[in-house]
Formats: structure tokens, C-alpha cells, sequence
């Protein structure tokens, strides 16, 4: 078996050997096990059925980070992304009208571009033409989406005739826990404590079912729930509809960029990335991510994504796919604990959104501020998710912004084929809406 692992992963090659790999791969599920909670909860206010999702989500980041670990050889988890499946819930399913099967037959198709684009050379344009700024702008945008959505679901923010947002009642069980379970995350991650979201998530969980009665003990352990409710629900909504299409587009907009972000900055952290700064085998890096997507789709989940909580696992030593391969283990173990997951309520789960919220506001120290033209695109872009409550509209108008203040600026060099076909499209779906 040592032999067989040598020869497959490269270990001696990469300076790391099978109990690293194990450790890793542990470290790297601690971080990330919170999204089988998170993640029903999210697209059970879509409809979906939460233990199907719960089983869906599991099936999803067992199967992509497989792959990734298989195929490309590098120490990657996947799972439903946080951002694309808010997006699909609030942004799609609420905010648009659209059914949660027609949503997961808009995520199959970006999943599906995003299949031939990763086998294409075309990945490196797509990647390349959207400015660095409205990416930045995008990344940040998210981040406020799923602040606001944390701060919703705890009960911290409610809504306000007047000013349509207020303080909710900050006394309450909901709203004291989520900020408990905030600052506890944010306490062990400062400690450096692996899998402290996770911790978390548990801890809030716990004192709710003591303190709030609105929560009952349903078990631990227990054979995994039927997939079958959201197995293969998807509908292909109007392929003629334009605005499926700026769903479809935005979902593969987000996804492609994050995933080409993710995979550098962990392979950046790992030391992996070439002499020229790129990274080797990105084609199957991202063929596996956007595969993952596809089958996320089918078994009745938003779209599946490489996960910056991988960096968590490079740092414990992790260097090659094995990592991969025992956190997709340790998933497919996760379905065995659906009773614990369905006990989980929205508040405990708040905490974590906030802290993600957080990270992804980060990206804005990378913007170049003092250049408007790319500075207030990107500012758009960010404050219009939360406010608009729609990623696909803000990417959008984002993109129109960034037109309109290149040409008005005299640069309108600055603005490639690619952004202006989008902008083209953009001010065609506006106009006849």
C-alpha cells in the first residue's frame, strides 16, 4: 500500500509522507464540515428538502475533492460554496421567481460551460478578462451578501418600514448566541485552534438546545437520509430566457474566479505554484472543480467550489492529492451524522457566515484605490450585492460602471472584448426587462 501511495501521489517528490497526508486532510475537514450544516439551511429557504441537501452536500464535496485529489494531485478540497448558494437562495430562487429545480438546471449549465472552458484553452481568457479590480469588487461584494444574510438569520438585523433595516432584539437567545459563537470563532482562530468554526457551530448548537426551547435533541448518529427528493430534480428552465442566462453566467463568473483564486493562493501557501508564479495542471484542477459542480447539481446542491480552508490543511503539511483523498473519506463518514446536523438551527450557524463575510472583505487591500476608474467599478460591484440582494444584478451593473467610467475617463483601451460583449448583453437585458 505504501508503495502503491508513492508511485500514485508523488510523496517522496514532494517532500511529505502518509501520516502528514492523514493529518492534513483532518485539519482540512475540521475547517470546512461546517458548510454540511450551513449549506441545508441555506437552500432549505429555497424549498429544498434539508436532509436531502445535507446528503446532497456530503455526496458533492466527497465526490469533487476526490477528483481533485485523484485527477490534478493537490491537496484541494470541494464543497457547495458559501456565496453560490446564498446566491442561489435569496438571489435566484426568492429574488427572481425561479423554481429550486429550474435554479440547480442553471447551475448544471454553468457547470457544463465551465466543463469545456476547463478543457479548452479558452479557461485562460475568460480567467484574464475580467479586470482585476471587479474581481476584487466581486470577492468583496460576496462577503457583505453573506454578512448581511449572517446578521438576518441571528436576528441581529430585521426589517424596517421606515428604514428598511433596524437592530433586531439584541437581548434574545438567537441574537446572544450567534455573537457568542461569532467571537468564539474568531477567538480560536487567533489561537490558531484547528477547526474552530466547526467548534463553533457545535458549542452554539449545544446551549441552544439548553437555553432556547424552541430546540429538541433529535440524536447523534443514524443511518444517512434519502437523497432521492432532490436526485436528479432539475429543470432546464426557457433556454431563450436572457435572464436565466445572466443567472447562468453569474454563477459561472463566480465560481470560475474563485476557484482560479482559491487554487493559487493555497497553492501559494504550499509553495506549489512554478517559476513563472503559475500553477501546473490548472486545466485539471479546474476540470475537476467544474465537474464537481455538474454532479453537485444532479444529486441537488448549488454549485460546488475549491475551498480556501485547504490552505488550513497545507500548513499541517499537506503537499499532494492524498490530502484529497482522506478528507473525501472523512465527508462520506460525515452522512452517518445528519440527526446532529439537522439539529443545528440558523443562529448557530450565523457566526460563521459573519466570519466568512469577514475574510472576503480582505480582498479590498488589494484594490488600487487611488485609480477611480478602477477603484468605484469595484465599489459598485460590492455595495450593490447586499443593498440590491442580487450577485447577478451587481456583477452586471458592475461591469456596465466599469464601461461607462473607463470611456468617460478616455480609457476605453482598458476595456477588453470580453468585458465589452458583456456589457453589450447587460444593456440588452435591461432594456428589455
Amino acid at each position: 500500500m505504501n508503495a502503491l501511495l508513492e508511485r500514485f501521489f508523488h510523496l517522496s517528490r514532494n517532500n511529505t509522507n502518509i501520516r502528514q497526508e492523514v493529518v492534513a486532510g483532518w485539519t482540512t475537514f475540521l475547517a470546512m464540515a461546517y458548510i454540511a450544516a450551513v449549506n441545508p439551511l441555506i437552500l432549505a429557504d429555497a424549498g429544498m428538502p434539508q436532509e436531502s441537501v445535507f446528503v446532497a452536500t456530503c455526496l458533492a464535496a466527497a465526490f469533487g475533492t476526490l477528483l481533485m485529489g485523484v485527477l490534478a494531485n493537490y491537496p484541494i478540497a470541494l464543497a457547495p460554496g458559501m456565496g453560490l448558494n446564498a446566491f442561489f437562495t435569496y438571489g435566484v430562487v426568492l429574488g427572481m421567481g425561479y423554481s429550486w429545480q429550474q435554479a440547480l438546471g442553471a447551475v448544471l449549465l454553468s457547470g457544463g460551460i465551465f466543463v469545456l472552458l476547463s478543457v479548452s484553452k479558452l479557461r485562460e481568457t475568460v480567467i484574464n478578462a475580467i479586470p482585476a479590480g471587479l474581481k476584487i469588487g466581486i470577492a468583496a461584494g460576496i462577503g457583505l451578501f453573506l454578512g448581511l444574510i449572517g446578521l438576518k438569520n441571528a436576528g441581529i438585523v430585521v426589517n424596517h418600514d421606515a428604514t428598511l433595516v433596524t437592530l433586531g432584539d439584541i437581548k434574545s437567545i438567537p441574537v446572544l448566541l450567534a455573537l457568542l459563537g461569532f467571537a468564539l470563532i474568531v477567538a480560536l482562530e487567533a489561537r490558531k485552534i484547528r477547526g474552530a468554526v466547526i467548534i463553533a457551530v457545535l458549542a452554539v448548537t449545544g446551549l441552544g438546545l439548553l437555553f432556547d426551547p424552541a430546540q429538541t435533541f433529535k440524536g447523534i448518529v443514524s443511518m444517512p437520509p434519502s437523497v432521492a427528493p432532490t436526485f436528479m430534480a432539475l429543470e432546464i428552465p426557457n433556454l431563450f430566457d436572457l435572464t436565466l442566462w445572466s443567472v447562468v453566467f453569474a454563477l459561472l463568473f463566480v465560481d470560475l474566479f474563485d476557484t482560479a483564486g482559491t487554487l493559487t493562493a493555497v497553492a501559494h501557501k504550499g509553495k506549489m505554484l512554478d517559476a513563472q508564479g503559475r500553477l501546473p495542471r490548472m486545466g485539471r484542477a479546474l476540470l475537476a472543480d467544474s465537474t464537481a459542480t455538474v454532479v453537485g447539481s444532479v444529486m441537488g446542491t448549488s454549485s460546488t467550489t475549491s475551498y480556501i480552508e485547504s490552505a488550513t490543511g497545507v500548513v499541517a503539511g499537506g503537499r499532494t492529492g492524498l490530502t484529497a483523498v482522506v478528507v473525501s473519506v472523512l465527508f462520506l463518514l460525515l452522512l452517518f451524522f445528519s440527526p446532529l446536523a439537522s439539529m443545528v438551527p440558523a443562529y448557530a450557524t450565523a457566526g460563521a457566515l459573519m466570519y466568512v463575510a469577514t475574510l472576503m472583505l480582505g480582498a479590498l487591500r488589494e484594490l488600487h484605490w487611488d485609480d477611480l476608474t478602477e477603484a468605484v467599478p469595484a465599489a459598485i460591484t460590492a455595495l450593490l450585492m447586499p443593498f440590491a440582494f442580487s450577485i447577478a444584478h451587481a456583477i452586471a451593473l458592475g461591469i456596465l460602471a466599469y464601461v461607462v467610467i473607463k470611456v468617460g475617463a478616455g480609457r476605453w483601451r482598458d476595456v477588453g472584448p470580453v468585458v465589452w460583449v458583456l456589457a453589450l448583453l447587460f444593456i440588452v437585458k435591461y432594456a428589455l426587462a
